[in-house]
């Protein structure tokens, strides 16, 4: 047998076997790649299902604590009458901070922006009410009702509720979720 003759039937039979086998590899390679992918939508998915009632109440929770926090609602909660202006000043300050902490872990889902602004928003109320307390003029004398009348008043004059910028992020992120 002539060798350009064999070498040209041996071409014959490879050549189309290894263009067939090329495209077997080129077919199962991306047929691997969209299952990669469905497997990843698959798991974000699953994932997206734990984690978006978690996220949820962590939003519902923040909403909480700054209507908590808002000097309206933890004047009414906690009661003046009867108490010194240095033990309610105390009192604030302590219901404030325990709020905050006890809701700090809520910021894992929250965005670092607006959880920022919940940082704010505590920080606010509290130097409402520190300014409220160190503008009475003798405030070891001062009943606790005077601090929370001195309280409203800063809130009327301020142009804006400190709790108001951060409670509308909150609801802004939240519902960027739907």
């Amino acid at each position: 047998m002539d060798s350009p003759a064999y070498l040209f039937e041996l071409l014959k039979i490879i050549l189309p076997a290894l263009i067939v086998a090329g495209s077997i590899y080129l077919l199962f390679k991306q047929y691997l790649e969209k299952d990669q992918q469905r497997r990843l939508i698959e798991m974000r998915l699953d994932s997206s299902k734990a984690t978006l009632p978690l996220r949820l109440q962590a939003y519902e929770r923040v909403v909480l604590l700054l209507e908590r926090i808002s000097p309206n609602n933890v004047l009414v909660r906690l009661s003046s009458a009867g108490q010194t202006a240095p033990d309610f000043h105390r009192l604030l300050q302590q219901e404030i901070r325990a709020e905050y902490e006890h809701n700090i872990s809520q910021q894992l889902y929250l965005s670092a922006d607006t959880w920022a602004l919940v940082r704010e928003a505590k920080e606010s109320v509290l130097t409402m009410v520190n300014r409220a307390y160190h503008g009475l003029q003798n405030p070891a004398q001062t009943r606790g009702t005077e601090l929370a009348k001195r309280i409203l008043e800063g809130l009327m004059t301020d142009a804006a509720e400190p709790t108001a910028q951060a409670l509308a992020a909150v609801k802004r992120e939240a519902a960027s979720l739907f």
